[in-house]
């Protein structure tokens, strides 16, 4: 990917519905340029797809956090079963450093979110974890 390719990518996550012709305006592109750019990022997949973001995705689960996880031993394929089955769980990565898994999670309400955290530390083979809840947005980006 070169700097235009990205430049559209970043034009597309503001506004997923541009047209074809206001992307090549802004880019300063001609419509068959940015329509063969737009078409090979998605047949090479690095945009794997469009989507809507519904007004009521923040409103029915506002409480967000991140959490990472410590897992012990050869546990962590245990432990993502366990996790995916949670459907507080949005996200699960895995990941290098200190944790080892990093957790995306969303629930309607501060007790919820405080019995996921307790059903997460009560996994076995967790062995140490780290939350932070999730304030404000200042970019989103979805796939």
């Amino acid at each position: 990917m070169d700097d235009t390719d990205l430049a559209l990518i970043a034009a597309l996550r503001a506004d997923g519905r541009r047209s074809i012709s206001d992307l090549a305006l802004d880019l300063k592109l001609s419509r068959a340029t940015v329509r063969a750019r737009l078409s090979r990022l998605v047949e090479s997949g690095e945009i794997q797809g469009f989507t809507a973001v519904l007004r009521n995705e923040g409103q029915d689960l506002p409480i967000r956090a991140m959490m990472m996880l410590a897992i012990e031993g050869k546990r962590a394929d245990a432990v993502i079963r366990r996790l995916s089955g949670m459907p507080e769980a949005r996200s699960i990565h895995t990941t290098n450093g200190r944790w080892d898994l990093v957790i995306e999670l969303a629930t309607p309400d501060l007790a919820s979110f405080d019995a996921a955290l307790h059903r997460i530390r009560l996994i076995e083979g967790v062995s140490a974890t780290e939350t932070s809840l999730m304030l404000s947005a200042v970019k989103t980006w979805r796939r």
